[in-house]
Formats: structure tokens, C-alpha cells, sequence
């Protein structure tokens, strides 16, 4: 009898939702973080597989300037090659005016912005200052919410920076709360270089609360770094988060910040969120069978524990 693929036995959990949503960032901020440029047509094929195995958020690529990100300077030819479900959202990453005009081009209906919670990422990353990455930001956000977008916010070095070490929890929520008053319908609170512990999620989701941002309008994005990366995600979860962000075979860094390692991976989360019954709505053999493929195309194993587990 031919082996079926082991999947986690059910086992509810209280003060867990019944559902969450994952935000795969793989063929945007995954690949981002690859030397050898990816052919477009193999990033196409990437993403209609993840379509494919249910996923309906997927963060697809990036207009930012080609110098910046050589390996994104594909972005509308990609877009082009796509034929997604209606029900699947295809959100896009801007850097500002000029990105948000391309994007508008390529006919998108969702953008995120990065916003950074440190002086040091903003310099290195956006060439700014904490305040002056506002000023970037604001014409960008209110066009695109004019052309009838939504906006998701990203704010890096959440938990920790490289260079400067702790973050006070207050700068974070600063920067956060000011990206909601733009107009952003939701904020992912990003662990950039993966030092995040389950104390300072729960302490930075209730400083949100208590600033009068909700749950509702947080999502949570960690780098496994340390290895902490699910146990904060089950944290964020008892906390009410409902949105995780993730990348399929655990691709991708941050090429601004060099101790940053791979993102949490989408099939460890899905063990994970399946084991607890939480519905996501995504197949877990079909998604390991995606990034099994993909790591066959980028010609280095998955860093994924469960793809390694089921795809040998």
C-alpha cells in the first residue's frame, strides 16, 4: 500500500480563533533575498501553485527601482502572466509615488508600504529618518486610497534592530499608529532579525490596544532566527491576531539586514494552524509539493522543517 503523506492529528486548543489567514509573502519577500535572478515565468509558476494549494493572499512582488532589488525588476511583466481566482488577493509592495504609479499601470487593487521603527533601518533601508519616511509615505497612501486601494503597513524591527539593540515598544507603536491614521487597514508587525520572545509579543499587542489600534487591525510577520518563530506566532494567536504573514519553504531574509535569516515558513505555520484546527483553507500536501518544486528550481534544499519531514 503506497505511503500517504502524514498530516498532524486535530486537537483544539482554548483561546485560539477558529480561523486565520495567511499572508504568503514568499514570491515577493522570499525570492527578494535570492542572488541568481528567478526567470519570470518560473515566479509565475510559483505563484499559481500557491493559488493553487488555496492560498488566497499572496503578496506577489515588489515595484521597487530595479537598482535597489534587481531581482523584482520583473514586477509587471510578472503580473501579466498571472490568472488568478477572483477570490485570491494579489497585493504588491511600493516604495513610494513612482512605485505606486507603476503599480497602478499593472492594474493592482492592494499595496503595502514599509515603514521601519528605528532611525538606523529607516537610514539604510529608506534613506530617511523615522519622521521623514512620513512625508514619503503619506502622498503615496492617500492616492492610492483615492484610486480606491487598500493599504496594508509593514513596520520593521519591531522586537530588535542590529544596530541599536532593544526597541522600546513605544517607538514601535508610534510609528504604527501613524501608519493606521494614514489609512492603512492593517499593520504587520514585522520581527526583522528574528529575536523576538512570546513576553514581548503579548506586551507590544496590548500597547497597540491600549493606543486605540485593535487586534483586528494587527498581523504578525517573524523570522526564525532564533527559532521562536512559531511559539510567537501561537502567542499572537491567544493575543486574537488572526493574520500571520509567512513564506512558502521558509524563503527569504532581508537584504537590508544581514543577521536576518529565512522567514517563518508557510508549511510549519500550516502544521501548526492544522494540529489546532484552525481553518486556513490551504492543502498541505499540495503546498509542500510547491516548495519541494521550488527548492528544485532555486537548486538548494527548503529550509522548511516540514517540507524536509514529508518531501524528503
Amino acid at each position: 500500500m503506497e505511503a500517504q503523506v502524514r498530516k498532524p492529528e486535530q486537537v483544539r486548543a482554548e483561546g485560539l480563533p477558529e480561523r486565520v489567514t495567511i499572508y504568503e509573502v514568499g514570491p515577493r519577500d522570499g525570492l527578494q533575498n535570492e542572488d541568481a535572478i528567478v526567470d519570470v515565468a518560473v515566479k509565475a509558476e510559483f505563484i499559481q501553485r500557491l493559488a493553487a494549494a488555496g492560498l488566497t493572499t499572496i503578496e506577489t512582488t515588489s515595484f521597487v527601482h530595479p537598482k535597489w532589488v534587481p531581482q523584482l525588476a520583473d514586477a509587471a511583466e510578472l503580473l501579466s502572466r498571472l490568472d488568478l481566482p477572483e477570490a485570491v488577493r494579489a497585493p504588491v509592495l511600493v516604495p513610494n509615488e513612482r512605485g505606486l504609479d507603476r503599480a497602478l499601470e499593472a492594474g493592482v487593487s492592494e499595496i503595502a508600504i514599509f515603514a521601519s521603527a528605528t532611525e538606523t533601518f529607516a537610514a539604510k533601508n529608506l534613506n530617511s529618518t523615522v519622521d521623514e519616511q512620513f512625508a514619503m509615505f503619506t502622498p503615496t497612501v492617500q492616492r492610492a486610497l483615492d484610486e480606491g486601494l487598500t493599504v496594508r503597513g509593514y513596520v520593521s524591527m519591531c522586537y530588535g534592530d542590529p544596530w541599536e539593540g532593544d526597541v522600546p515598544i513605544d517607538q514601535v507603536v508610534k510609528v504604527g499608529a501613524r501608519l493606521v491614521e494614514l489609512g492603512c487597514h492593517e499593520l504587520s508587525l514585522g520581527d526583522t532579525i528574528g529575536v523576538a520572545t512570546p513576553g514581548q509579543v503579548i506586551a507590544l499587542i496590548k500597547a497597540f490596544e491600549a493606543a486605540g489600534v485593535g487586534v483586528d487591525k494587527l498581523a504578525v510577520h517573524f523570522h526564525d532566527t532564533y527559532g521562536q518563530a512559531l511559539a510567537n506566532t501561537f502567542t499572537a494567536l491567544r493575543e486574537g491576531v488572526t493574520t500571520v504573514d509567512s513564506s512558502a519553504g521558509g524563503l527569504g531574509g532581508c537584504p537590508y539586514a544581514e543577521s536576518a535569516t529565512g522567514n517563518l515558513a508557510t508549511e510549519d505555520l500550516l502544521w501548526q494552524l492544522d494540529g489546532l484546527g484552525i481553518e486556513t483553507g490551504v492543502d498541505l500536501e499540495s503546498l509542500v509539493a510547491t516548495s519541494a518544486w521550488m527548492a528544485t528550481q532555486l537548486g538548494k534544499p527548503s529550509a522548511s522543517r516540514v517540507v524536509q519531514a514529508l518531501a524528503g
